[in-house]
């Protein structure tokens, strides 16, 4: 019985290693790491007998610029938070977009800027509002999501605040460009003859034809599945009494959850915060996804459209882009234009900003 024990054992000696590597062989192959980006850079009315045709390819450049930044981040393994980070600075530098650089003016003819950002593995989250003087909105947020116990500071603490992180300090000038000061003077004048005959141009500038909102965002998926979301703007011109719209409220302009999605959000901002609509879409697409047996990716669109739909009933305007943890990006939004790009690591990449375009 000994012998026969130790010829058993033998074998077990012997064959372990072939049967180990025969296990291996049959084993299934790592899943293959995934990313995506999506992007914008406001909506409103734009559309082709408005933009020049070098102006056109000024912007489309600038968008796919900003895509590849937050692209290399992802293709090299980095975060989702860096990557959305890297893609808006590229925006927030251009003066084609309303969002640091370019930003509109407010009534009082200065500039005040907000953003967000959120990140959707551990839904902590950070933004600032009615800042002056940092360079690139979207770190303050970041820094308040990462070094601080809140997640929305305001004003002159604000700033207080980006100045204690370290982060790069302009002057309020910094931000003005011409055209940005035109369009507040051509505001004005609208303004007080409306004003006159007792009119409200707050609301025909939010619905009229002549309209555009410059805000800037982007949603990523890195390769372990995390989503983060953020938004940055300079709100609209004109703007009075310290207006803060949805760019900085999480849930209404920004939102990101890993059980559902990423949303971004650019348009008539009051409207946006009524509806919550970045917050809104995410959860109607996580109840969807865990609840409907016929859930697909058509799903996740008709959803994005459902909300943008609820939020134009009210009388608002402007669009969205999304991110979901399964892979799919993709846009929503009512206007004529919306300046937009994805990318994705399956070699996907294209922009556009026009409505009629895929």
């Amino acid at each position: 019985m000994t012998q026969l024990f130790k010829a058993i054992a033998i074998m077990i000696i012997v064959l372990a290693p072939t049967s180990w590597a025969a296990a291996q062989s049959d084993a299934p192959a790592q899943a293959e790491k995934t990313w995506s980006l999506v992007l914008h850079g406001g909506a409103g009315t734009i559309s082709r007998d408005r933009i020049t045709q070098e102006k056109d390819a000024e912007i489309r450049a600038k968008l796919t610029e900003a895509l590849d930044a937050g692209s290399a981040v992802l293709k090299s393994g980095g975060s989702a938070t860096d990557a959305i980070v890297a893609t808006i600075m590229v925006l927030e530098d251009d003066p084609n977009f309303n969002a640091g650089k370019g930003a509109v003016f407010t009534w009082e003819g200065t500039n005040s800027l907000d953003s967000s950002i959120m990140d959707g593995a551990t839904r902590n989250a950070g933004a600032a509002a009615g800042t002056s003087t940092t360079k690139n909105p979207i770190l303050l947020a970041r820094a308040v999501m990462e070094n601080s116990r809140h997640v929305l500071l305001s004003g002159e603490g604000a700033d207080q605040f980006s100045r204690e992180q370290g982060l790069e300090q302009v002057d309020n000038s910094y931000f003005a460009t011409p055209s940005r000061r035109e369009a507040l003077e051509r505001f004005k004048l609208r303004q007080n003859a409306i004003s006159a005959l007792g009119g409200d141009q707050l609301a025909q500038d939010q619905l009229g034809r002549d309209w555009r909102f410059g805000t800037v965002g982007a949603v990523a998926v890195d390769n372990e599945g995390n989503i983060a979301a953020g938004t940055s703007t300079g709100g609209l011109t004109g703007k009075q009494w310290g207006r803060i719209g949805d760019s900085p409220i999480i849930g209404a302009g920004t939102y990101a959850d890993n059980r559902s999605c990423g949303v971004s959000a650019t348009g008539a901002g009051e409207y946006f915060i009524r509806v919550g609509v970045a917050h809104e879409i995410c959860t109607r697409l996580r109840i969807a996804y865990e609840t409907r047996p016929d859930f697909s990716e058509t799903t996740t669109q008709d959803i994005a459209d459902s909300v943008i739909a609820e939020m134009g009933d009210l009388g608002g305007s402007g669009g969205i882009i999304y991110a979901t943890p399964w892979g799919q990006i993709g846009y929503s939004f009512d206007t004529p234009g919306m300046y937009r790009g994805m990318a994705s690591s399956k070699g996907d990449k294209s922009v556009a900003i026009y409505g009629d375009e895929e």
